[in-house]
């Protein structure tokens, strides 16, 4: 059988840190307040030289040292984001160019929250059935772009960055590392929570994100732990085989009541939404990374994976280092 491996991740921040206290300058809020709700002390705020694109290629460049892998070796790119740099072409197709492995497949996944969810189902599904042999999936956002920063409720909730993961088809068995289970969904009945009031065919403009906060808390406790437990029961495991919960981070009281509903401790979550905020796409393989580099996720662990977002879109995925 083919197994996809992650073979090193990496990723990339705006050089501007905006903390708590730096925001409750222009916006009615402050430290306690935003703390208090949500956990977040810091974001990263791309400026004008800082592009979705230009984030997500450096945090490729990363993953690539990582992996020990060329550039020329990668011959897919799948890249999510509900921001991109242009509304055509897909931003993947810029860093591919900026990495110099044209000629390979390069396509965006809109899935917003969850879309390194689906990117990374998407590529699974791809090298195992032979289209491509090593893949770049990507989660990148400049989501700033898309705040009201009148609205207090929304505007100190996110952040910008990127996030990467290499990926290699291997030939294993059952026991080895790999991705082992990808559960997906969506429910497009609640747009209304969670969306963006602009778009190419409706407005013309980029609009700006609105969000029904207690309503869409509420969704992504059950969502979130109901896909978690499809994707273990897949894999024949339960959650007490988990090593470690990469989950996106929307909001620290999220992560908990999630955590609490599986039986899992918080020990096992790698939480890093108090210094990145919610970054969308790429919080989980920001996260990821974090993980990774502090040496607390190790070969042989069992990660899961898990994110929900606007849409509604929802996923795990399981995988071995």
């Amino acid at each position: 059988m083919i197994r996809s491996v992650i073979r090193g991740s990496g990723s990339a921040l705006p050089a501007r840190a905006v903390s708590n206290a730096e925001l409750a300058k222009t916006v009615d809020t402050s430290d306690d307040w935003i703390v208090e709700r949500t956990g977040i002390r810091n974001r990263y705020i791309a400026d004008d030289s800082e592009t979705t694109a230009s984030l997500a290629t450096d945090a490729a460049r990363a993953a690539l040292v990582a992996a020990g892998i060329e550039a020329s070796d990668i011959d897919l790119i799948v890249l999510a984001t509900a921001t991109p740099d242009q509304t055509f072409p897909a931003t993947a197709t810029i860093v591919q160019n900026a990495l110099g492995c044209n000629g390979g497949i390069a396509f965006d996944v809109a899935a917003v929250c969850s879309g390194f969810l689906y990117a990374l189902g998407t590529a699974d599904s791809m090298l195992r059935t032979g289209m491509a042999k090593r893949a770049l999936v990507i989660g990148a956002e400049t989501f700033s772009r898309l705040m009201d920063w009148e609205d207090r409720t929304t505007c100190v909730l996110f952040g910008d960055g990127a996030g990467a993961i290499v990926l290699e088809a291997v030939e294993g068995d059952d026991a080895g590392a790999g991705i082992i289970a990808t559960k997906l969904h969506a429910d497009g009945a609640h747009n209304e929570l969670l969306y963006v009031d602009g778009g190419p065919s409706t407005t013309g403009t980029v609009g700006k994100l609105r969000m029904r906060g207690r309503e869409v808390f509420r969704h992504a406790v059950v969502n979130l732990a109901s896909v978690l437990n499809e994707a273990l029961e897949e894999a024949g495991l339960t959650a007490a085989d988990i090593d470690w919960v990469v989950p996106h981070q929307a909001n620290a009281r999220i992560l908990d009541a999630t955590a609490r509903k599986l039986g899992l401790p918080a020990e096992k979550v790698i939480v890093t939404v108090d210094q990145h905020a919610n970054t969308s796409a790429a919080s989980v393989p920001l996260a990821f990374d974090v993980g990774i580099r502090d040496g607390r996720i190790k070969p042989g662990d069992l990660v899961m994976f898990e994110a929900m977002g606007g849409g509604f879109t929802w996923g795990a995925c399981l995988a071995r280092m």
